[in-house]
């Protein structure tokens, strides 16, 4: 078998072996047991006592939510004013100026949203300040957040009825203190000594191999790195992200940054079932996520792995597989599993560049952000899978004529209604968007406030189109990858995409958690023998093709127009 596939399935193998354990620790923590981690209750006290907060009074889901949005909108107020204004604060030894106020706008949104959309190259973009105490901070709190919001779900799932469903602060605090920051200094340490930098210094000179005198950036870079993929943030401490080489030393920095990205998603699957005391209904979900990603990394790998049929056209052979835009170090085997896992988690960090891939991949890459279900980000997977999982119930009651029920609970009209909402949400984003770019690109070509929209592709026809698709798609998504064919650093793209990423991450983040919230107060049903049991492999299969199906109507026809179509024109 080839090498690199075998280290794609190593690596995935020895992210599940620490992800059981990291479960099982998750639980306890949120359960309220002994763990190891208790020596930092002090340091927590001191800060509710500081802060005025009372971690043991109870909240609603409507409170939760009060609370999560109040403190969101807070962090963006600071991280839009340190962005404008990061020429004028310390540790800026390069002497990089202030961002514009739409950049700012953008940015500051972006990283609140656990996305990073970088429209900004970090060498020059931004700050050490603004790079340690803005953007990794949002990185942390961004990771927290999405966690908090499923925990509060997870205790609406393990009571027959429930109003009261914990504190929000005290979630949000303990899984900073007992899992990201632990976890992140594990990673950064690892990172360091195998040559990511951790210097406040400024650019270093070097002489390149060729005999080039090139100025190189560098920084305190190794813990940023950790918490971006960690908290499957993705945001590129340089603007090459994990392809750039402080980033992504060697190939022990590739596994340990994709076992990273990948630990906690799949963790809090098994939580999941360990919280709730239903284990086989968290292995159906995480079998039919597992499936989903197979359905999408194997095409991927082989389109990488087979060449460009373009090149092989012209006499050239390409015994390692496509090379454009990857990393010797890793390979197109390598970099197809990151570009899987980045795009359905999403991380949206890159160690090859996504704009050079093959269409196939393209393809998968969209496909993966589309779904956003399939392990997904910190605690929003999960949430994304429920709406699907809401929906199934609701179909399959009405097959078989009964009320539809999900754990002990009527699923009735509001709640349906919450997740019809949810499921319309993300196609109507990215696909008005997509509309909206396409309609300026065409009819306003010569526009100041977008900055000559001509001048946004570097490549014409379809791939293009597919450039604007992606954009949008991976701001809905909460992903931060991007086509880097694309010039998106002006006011069209940095305060349109804006918006996209507001209502990405926060809608899908109510519309769960009011759901759980709804269904835990009402009276609890026991099972029968006619309840539909959602813990089933029938049921496993229902809820994979709703997801299937859903996402095939919506977005087939810009697929269509987009890496379908280029994938057809290339290997005609």
């Amino acid at each position: 078998m080839n090498t690199e596939i075998l280290g794609v399935i190593a690596t995935y193998g020895l992210t599940l072996l620490l992800a059981w354990p990291l479960a099982r620790y998750i639980v306890k923590v949120f359960r309220g047991d002994k763990v190891w981690s208790d020596f930092l209750l002090p340091i927590e006290k001191l800060f509710y006592k500081i802060s005025g907060i009372n971690p043991k009074e109870e909240m609603d889901w409507k409170q939760h939510m009060k609370a999560l949005l109040t403190i969101n909108l807070v962090w963006f107020v600071y991280a839009f004013f340190a962005l404008l204004f990061q020429d004028k604060l310390p540790l800026n030894p390069d002497g990089n100026p202030g961002q514009s106020p739409d950049l700012a706008f953008n940015s500051a949104i972006s990283f609140l949203v656990n996305c990073n959309l970088q429209h900004y190259s970090g060498e020059t973009g931004v700050t050490y300040f603004t790079q340690l105490f803005v953007l990794a901070f949002l990185q942390f709190v961004s990771a927290a957040t999405g966690i908090a919001a499923l925990i509060v779900v997870f205790k609406a799932f393990k009571d027959k009825t429930v109003t009261q469903l914990g504190n929000f602060w005290e979630i949000f605090l303990k899984t900073i203190t007992r899992i990201l920051l632990p976890l992140s200094i594990v990673i950064a340490v690892i990172l360091i000594f195998n040559g990511s930098p951790a210097s406040f210094a400024g650019k270093d000179t070097i002489v390149t191999l060729q005999g080039d005198t090139v100025n190189v950036s560098r920084g305190p870079a190794a813990g940023f790195i950790a918490i971006k993929h960690l908290g499957t943030n993705g945001g590129g401490w340089f603007g090459a992200n994990s392809a750039h080489p402080f980033e992504n030393p060697n190939y022990i920095g590739f596994i340990t940054e994709m076992v990273a990205q990948v630990v906690i998603p799949i963790a809090m699957v098994f939580a999941l079932g360990m919280f709730i005391q239903r284990r086989k209904f968290a292995t159906v979900i995480f079998a039919i996520m597992t499936i989903g990603m197979i359905c999408l990394l194997i095409p991927t790998m082989q389109a990488e792995m087979a060449g460009n049929p373009a090149l092989s056209h012209m006499g050239i052979q390409q015994l390692t597989g496509s090379m454009e835009g990857k990393e010797v170090r890793f390979g197109p085997a390598g970099t197809g599993y990151w570009s899987t896992v980045t795009t359905i988690i999403s991380t949206g960090s890159i160690c090859g560049f996504h704009d050079s891939m093959m269409p196939m991949t393209g393809l998968m890459q969209l496909l993966g952000m589309m779904l956003n279900c399939l392990y997904g980000g910190c605690g929003v997977g999960i949430l994304n899978y429920y709406i699907y999982i809401i929906i199934a119930v609701f179909i399959s009651g009405l097959m078989v004529g009964r009320t539809p029920e999900f754990m002990g609970h009527k699923l009735e009209a509001r709640e349906v209604k919450i997740a019809a909402l949810i499921t319309l949400l993300s196609p109507f984003l990215i696909l008005a968007g997509t509309a909206l770019a396409a309609y300026v690109l065409v009819h306003h070509p010569d526009a100041s406030w977008a900055v000559k929209p001509g001048a946004w592709l570097n490549n014409p026809g379809y791939h293009g189109f597919s450039e604007m698709l992606y954009e949008v798609t991976s701001a809905n998504a909460n992903n931060g990858s991007g086509y880097e064919g694309l010039g998106d650093n002006n006011v069209f793209w940095n305060v349109s995409t804006g918006f996209v990423l507001i209502l990405g991450r926060y809608l899908p983040i109510i519309g769960p958690v009011a759901i759980a919230g709804l269904m835990a107060k009402k009276k609890y049903i026991p099972e029968s023998a006619g309840t539909l049991r959602t813990d089933s492999v029938t049921f496993g299969v229902m809820t994979f093709a709703v997801i299937v199906i859903l996402n095939a109507l919506s977005y087939f026809p810009a697929l269509a127009l987009g890496p379908i179509a280029e994938y057809f024109s290339l290997y005609r």
